[in-house]
């Protein structure tokens, strides 16, 4: 008899699997797409060549999508996925599907269940205790950490000056992990005195390789890609970010031990750093803690540093625009020499204009992935069935001129001193319950050190740049992050009072 119920069971599970399936078949055949897909592998073949093409590949697939109203199914091997480039139907799926896609495995090799990768069961009590850190009173107290460490960039350019092109990527990329190290962790790193800061190193390799994997589906096999030297490189670089990170931990609980320091109340709690707080909690084990620490290092220094070396790169290409935040920063400091303060920031209005239309254009992480894992309708009447995935195509919808114009193309920041005709039309953060929790945090970052910088330098393209190509498209490479493929070169020159006023 157990064996007959056993039998019946195996059969309801067969055909349970087979009626999924069928859904999903049907489901990609509302939505053909543009693009042929190949037997076996699907859509993957596309995913070819190097980190530039498969950019390319994304953003193509978007415009594709776009065509076709906004909704458009890929398929990646055997999984469904449903590309979305509208912003009324990204906001259905960033509302509703909260579970990150299975392909996030790979990041979790880096930082673990660290909240903004996790498990939804695992994220909702973490972001619930972690949020208080992101108050608006800590964020006006960082301000302060921000100008200190945005003084030591400026210094850190200086012999750059008048030098010719360089990178600006590690200049910044330095400032935002000092900044983060000692906003949130509470330590001073000084990393901007090394720019070749063996974490750094270490986490562009790891996030390279993660990447790589992300987009080749014969690797998603653990099995197969631990036999492969990719993976050795992967877990030297993991294991170098591990031991310096346990040392931050280990470095701040014995500070704590010997200031006795201890929770005495809620405001006492809210003014703690990020990882004190975490220490002064009961409620996460130290891997827990861990893995926390590892995600607001990996996220906070890279998302920070491609939006303020955009910015730059783009000011660079715009010098009319780069005249008017100017302007604006004689308008709020004159001739003062004074830091970056709390108060400025509102008053940093086309500044942040400025900067949120380059995060538009070239948004840090240009697609977001979450699995369906109930049924989903649209505004549109079409159902997300469960089983397939969603790929939101943040590049598509910064780009969807039904929302941003016909000029949906052009650098032009002024777009955002008028409200938006959605909500969900700009997220260069994510939208819904699952944004991210640091979007003001970066703002008031990258509008401190810009501030900074501008207010000395006057920033320049590369040298022997073709002035009539200048307003054309960056190249830029997927790297889960998105990042420019030239690496964000440009010129510095001093900037004079009288040129300032």
């Amino acid at each position: 008899m157990f064996y007959l119920l056993l039998i019946l069971a195996g059969f309801v599970w067969v055909a349970y699997r087979r009626f999924e399936k069928r859904r999903i078949i049907e489901l990609s055949r509302k939505l053909p797409g543009d693009l042929p897909a190949w037997p076996l592998v699907g859509h993957a073949y596309l995913l070819r060549g190097n980190d530039e093409d498969q950019m390319n590949t994304f953003k193509k697939a978007g415009r594709l999508t776009i065509n076709r109203g906004g909704v458009a199914s890929y398929w990646i091997g055997n999984r469904l996925y449903i590309m979305i480039a509208d912003p009324v139907a990204g906001e259905t799926v960033l509302k509703n599907c909260l579970e990150k896609d299975s392909v996030m495995k790979f990041l979790r090799f880096l930082v673990g269940n660290g909240s903004i990768y996790a498990p939804a069961s695992i994220w909702r009590p973490r972001r619930k205790l972690l949020a208080p850190t992101f108050s608006l009173k800590n964020l006006n107290r960082f301000v302060d950490v921000f100008a200190e460490q945005s003084a030591v960039t400026l210094e850190q350019l200086r012999p750059r000056v008048n030098m010719g092109t360089f990178a600006v990527w590690k200049y910044l990329t330095t400032y935002t992990f000092d900044a983060v190290c000692e906003t949130a962790l509470g330590v001073k790193m000084n990393s901007q005195q090394q720019l070749n800061q063996p974490f750094l190193e270490a986490l562009d390799e790891i996030i390279q390789l993660i990447s790589s994997r992300m987009v080749q589906p014969w690797l998603y096999s653990d099995w197969v890609y631990g036999t492969l030297p990719q993976y050795k490189k992967a877990e030297k670089c993991r294991r170098l970010m591990y031991d310096l990170v346990e040392q931050v931990i280990k470095r701040k609980r014995e500070e704590m031990k010997l200031n006795e320091m201890k929770r005495q109340s809620e405001e006492d709690i809210r003014s703690k750093s990020f990882l004190e707080m975490l220490l002064d909690s009961s409620q996460l084990t130290d891997i827990e803690i861990l893995e926390e620490i590892l995600v607001i290092s990996v996220a906070g220094t890279d998302t920070s540093a491609v939006a303020a070396s955009f910015t730059m790169v783009l000011l660079s290409r715009y010098p009319e625009i780069q005249e008017k935040v100017v302007e604006e920063l004689q308008d709020v400091f004159g001739d003062s020499d004074r830091v970056v303060t709390a108060e400025d920031m509102p008053r940093l209005k086309f500044m942040e204009a400025v900067i949120k239309e380059s995060l538009r254009m070239y948004p840090p992480v240009p697609i977001i992935v979450r699995s369906v894992v109930n049924d989903t309708e649209l505004a549109s009447g079409l159902t997300l069935v469960k089983g397939v995935g969603a790929i939101i195509n943040i590049w598509a919808m910064h780009r969807n001129p039904r929302y941003w114009g016909p000029d949906a193309d052009a650098f032009r920041p002024e777009r955002f001193l008028e409200p938006l005709k959605h909500p969900a039309q700009f997220v260069p953060f994510s939208y819904g319950l699952r944004n991210c929790l640091g979007y003001q945090y970066a703002m008031m970052s990258i509008k401190t050190v810009i501030a900074t910088l501008l207010r000395q330098y006057r920033v320049l393209p590369p040298e022997g740049a073709d002035q009539s190509k200048l307003k054309e498209p960056l190249r830029v490479k997927f790297d889960i992050m998105m990042k420019d493929v030239e690496n964000f070169q440009i010129q510095l020159q001093n900037r004079s009072k009288s040129t300032v006023s």
